[in-house]
């Protein structure tokens, strides 16, 4: 009896690390350093490093910083973090990337906006129309360097909400807009940016 409650057990490990989601429906994705970042993520380490909890990306105007999942997002999920753009003027989470194309939510200093908007990314390439894309949504704030930002995102029902310190919020529907309905997560800088308590889980 005792061998078929560990085989059972190894059973249900193997499932869960074959899972093809960032998350399943009873665990939350976090990252920690007891988690390897290379076995979760896509990156080059001279862009992007764990340090302690802190996830820590470092990129410029010409050079993007990109860090990616290696599995896909739940269809419906929830995603926190706090950010801190220590450098430079945009910090970007990357949802739903498939193939080149992905949904933008994004800070970005210079305007003082919070943005949804259509993306493209091609790894490699450092083009201007080649990375980046269009505005679909942007709501004015106040945004600073070396200041910490709460992000909450959600995406249920192909509906996707964004928002930040809980005060300023966008949202759209993915359908309407035309927007990758599932894909992987990312997280893109032009600078540098400090990230912490990030959680993905999955909801209904």
């Amino acid at each position: 009896m005792r061998i078929k409650y560990i085989a059972l057990f190894l059973l249900s490990l193997i499932i869960t690390s074959c899972c093809g989601t960032i998350s399943t429906a009873k665990k939350t994705y976090t990252i920690t350093e007891t988690t390897p970042l290379k076995s979760n993520w896509n990156f080059n380490s001279k862009e992007w490093l764990l340090k302690k909890d802190t996830l820590i990306g470092k990129g410029g105007p010409m050079h993007w910083g990109v860090i990616e999942s290696k599995k896909k997002l739940p269809e419906n999920y929830e995603i926190g973090l706090k950010v801190n753009m220590t450098k430079e003027s945009l910090f970007e989470i990357m949802l739903n990337i498939d193939k080149e194309q992905y949904i933008r939510t994004y800070l970005y200093r210079i305007d003082q906006n919070i943005v949804i908007g259509r993306g493209v990314y091609k790894k490699g390439s450092d083009e201007y129309e080649k990375r980046g894309g269009p505005t679909l949504s942007k709501k004015t704030m106040q945004l600073e360097n070396n200041k910490w930002y709460d992000v909450k995102i959600k995406v249920q029902h192909n509906q996707l909400f964004f928002s930040v310190n809980n005060e300023t919020f966008l949202e759209c529907s993915l359908e309407k807009s035309n927007l990758s309905l599932q894909g992987k997560l990312g997280f893109l800088t032009n600078g540098e940016a400090k990230i912490i308590d990030l959680t993905v889980k999955n909801i209904e």
